[in-house]
C-alpha cells in the first residue's frame, strides 16, 4: 500500500496546544497520547477514570524517552465521564482548544453480560461531556473560541451488519444490534444534537476494528496471538466466517488528527483499512486466525502447525455478519488513506505481542 504525505501534528494543530483526550490511557487513545507527545509540543490531558482495560504503561515509557523535552506537557486527570461536576472541573482544569472523545466501553461480550456499565459510560458520559465541554467553549474569547473543535471517535458497528456486499458510509442509516453499538449510536446522536442546537463545532468519525500494539488482551488478534505461543486453543465464533474491516492503530491516529482539525464542522468521515489503490483489509475472522497462526509457525516454529489449535465454539449472540468500510470521503476532502497493509499490520502486530507477553499476561490477569 502506497504511504501518502500527512502533515504533521504541529502543522495541523496551529494554535490549539491544549489538547483534552478522554479515554487516553485505552488502546486508541494512548496512541494518540503517545503521537502528541513525540511529535508536537502541545499539552496533553488525558481524562481517564483508569478502568478495567487501562493502562499508562506505553505513555510512561514514551515520556522517560522524552525526558526533559516532555515535561510538563501531560497531566492525568482521573475522572469518571459520568460525573457530571467532576467532569466539568476537569474541562476547566484542561482549558482545551481540542477535545478528542476516545473514552467508551467498546468490548461487545461485556456489553451483552452488563450493558448498565455501556450506557453509564457511553451515553451518560457523552452527554456529562457535552455539557462541560459547551460551557467552556462558549466562556472561551473569540480567538480561540473560533478555532475550538469536539473530535467524537465513534465506530462502524453503529451501522449494524451488511451482506455479501455494500459498504458503511456516512449516509448508512444506523441500525445497531448490540448494546454496545446501541450506546455509541446514540452517543453519536447526541453529539450531533449538541451541534445543531447548540453550535458546538464537532467533527465525528467512525471507524473499522482496530488492531495493533498495546491492545488490550480480550480482543480477537491479541487472544489468537496469545493463545497460539501458550499452545492453548483457540477460540472461533460460530463458522468463523464474520468478515470485518482491519485498521491498524496507527493509521487510525492520523486519521483523528486530521478530522479533528481539517474536517468539515458538523460531518462525519468512515475511516477503513482499505487503500485508495482498491486493496482490502477486509477478512473473516477464520482468515484472520489462520494468517497469525501462519505468522507463529514462522516465528515459533517448535510450536508448528499452530492451526491445529483453532476450535469452533458457539457464537455470540446478535454476532453481526459483515462490516466494510467506504473511506472515499476522508481520502477525498482530507487526503487520508492508511499507511500499512493488513498483511504488514498484521506481522508487526504478532512481532510486539510475542516481544510484550509478560504486558499482554499482566493485563489479562485483570
Amino acid at each position: 500500500m502506497a504511504a501518502t504525505a500527512v502533515a504533521t501534528p504541529v502543522e495541523l494543530l496551529g494554535p490549539r496546544q491544549r489538547i483534552l483526550i478522554t479515554g487516553g490511557a485505552g488502546f486508541i487513545g494512548g496512541a494518540v497520547v503517545r503521537h502528541l507527545l513525540q511529535h508536537s509540543q502541545a499539552q496533553v490531558f488525558n481524562l481517564d477514570k483508569l478502568g478495567y482495560a487501562s493502562d499508562g504503561t506505553s505513555i510512561e515509557l514514551v515520556l522517560k524517552a522524552l525526558g526533559p523535552a516532555a515535561e510538563g506537557r501531560y497531566q492525568l486527570l482521573r475522572t469518571d465521564l459520568a460525573d457530571g461536576e467532576a467532569t466539568a472541573a476537569a474541562v476547566q482544569q484542561a482549558d482545551p482548544d481540542l477535545v478528542l472523545h476516545l473514552a467508551a466501553e467498546s468490548h461487545v461480550d461485556r456489553s451483552i453480560a452488563g450493558p448498565e456499565a455501556f450506557i453509564s459510560s457511553n451515553v451518560t458520559g457523552t452527554f456529562q461531556l457535552l455539557q462541560a465541554v459547551r460551557a467552556h467553549w462558549e466562556g472561551l474569547p473569540q480567538g480561540r473560541r473560533d478555532s475550538f473543535r469536539f473530535h467524537h471517535i465513534s465506530t462502524d458497528e453503529v451501522f449494524g451488519s451488511l451482506g455479501a456486499t455494500g459498504r458503511f458510509s456516512e449516509t448508512t442509516a444506523y441500525d445497531p444490534r448490540s448494546p454496545y453499538s446501541a450506546s455509541k449510536a446514540a452517543s453519536d446522536h447526541l453529539v450531533r444534537a449538541w451541534h445543531h442546537t447548540y453550535g458546538l463545532p464537532v467533527v465525528l468519525t467512525n471507524c473499522s476494528n482496530n488492531y495493533g500494539p498495546w491492545q488490550f488482551p480480550e480482543k480477537l488478534i491479541p487472544v489468537v496471538i496469545l493463545k497460539a505461543a501458550a499452545g492453548e486453543a483457540i477460540p472461533l465464533y460460530g463458522d468463523g466466517l464474520n468478515v470485518r474491516d482491519w485498521l491498524y492503530v496507527d493509521d487510525h491516529v492520523e486519521a483523528i488528527l486530521l478530522a479533528a482539525t481539517r474536517g468539515r464542522l458538523g460531518a462525519s468521515y468512515c475511516v477503513g483499512g482499505g487503500g485508495s489503490d482498491g486493496s482490502t483489509s477486509e477478512r473473516n475472522n477464520r482468515q484472520v486466525v489462520e494468517a497469525i497462526c501462519t505468522l507463529m509457525d514462522q516465528l515459533r516454529p517448535e510450536g508448528a502447525p499452530h492451526a491445529r489449535l483453532i476450535s469452533l465454539v458457539k457464537d455470540r449472540p446478535g454476532h453481526d455478519r459483515r462490516y466494510a468500510i467506504d473511506a472515499s470521503r476522508i481520502r477525498s476532502e482530507l487526503g487520508w488513506q492508511p499507511r500499512h497493509s493488513f498483511a504488514a499490520g498484521l506481522e508487526s502486530t504478532v512481532r510486539w505481542t510475542l516481544e510484550h507477553r509478560a504486558w499482554c499476561e499482566a493485563m489479562r490477569s485483570r
